[in-house]
């Protein structure tokens, strides 16, 4: 199947590389999850070590669909051998050799998740659903990662609350020596730290925090 990727590179796109050593398969499976998904752009590669090379070329892949029975290097050895170089990147061990063995070995190589093949044609449904899944944690979490770092090297205060403002979910340390107060009595009261906001300024605080939680 000809590469499908299109140029640039959006946050939309779920960019997925399919590795099995059938061609035909791995073509039909790229046209199944393309139309199941128009964010989905697939590129495949029919042994281990294409796989490894069109990684290695292409570091917007965001997940790794691989066959587990194949020449030279199984699925498992292709999951060990990535994840040397990207511990969390999502990988779906996709296999006709389906076994308690097999999946249990996945697993405990570091898969993100198993789907043994079917003959229906719905099983490429729940592919895709699980692809978009881990796809979607994985995304979280790099975003949660940043966010940190940038929050570990600035002096600026960087509050993130739940929709409704119920709940902190990060507060960045500089809280603390910035405005003398612990960072502990926001996980009573997520809005404490309005007390600290000038008089002058708290109206317009509120105003803003009711327009985000309302839409």
């Amino acid at each position: 199947m000809a590469e499908t990727r299109r140029p640039g590179y959006s946050m939309d796109e779920i960019r997925v590389l399919h590795v099995d050593d059938e061609p035909d398969f791995a073509d039909l499976t790229a046209a199944f999850l393309e139309r199941a998904d128009e964010r989905f752009v697939v590129e495949t590669a029919t042994s281990v070590a294409s796989g490894l090379r069109a990684l290695d070329e292409d570091r917007t892949v965001d997940c790794i669909v691989s066959d587990y029975d194949m020449p030279e290097r199984s699925g498992i050895d292709f999951l060990r051998t990535v994840r040397e170089e990207h511990p969390h990147l999502p990988f779906v061990l996709f296999t006709g050799k389906g076994s308690e063995t097999v999946a249990s070995e996945a697993l405990r190589a570091g898969a993100t998740d198993y789907l043994q093949k079917e003959s229906s044609t719905e099983q490429y449904e729940l592919l895709a659903n699980r692809v978009t899944n881990a796809v979607r944690q994985f995304r979280g979490r790099r975003a949660e990662q940043r966010l940190v770092e940038v929050a570990d090297n600035t002096d600026r205060l960087i509050f993130v609350f739940d929709a409704d403002w119920s709940e902190l979910l990060f507060v960045s340390a500089a809280y603390e020596e910035l405005w003398g107060r612990s960072i502990s009595e926001l996980n009573d009261d997520p809005t404490a730290f309005l007390d600290g906001v000038h008089p002058d300024d708290c109206g317009r605080v509120r105003d803003a925090m009711d327009r985000l939680a309302a839409g």
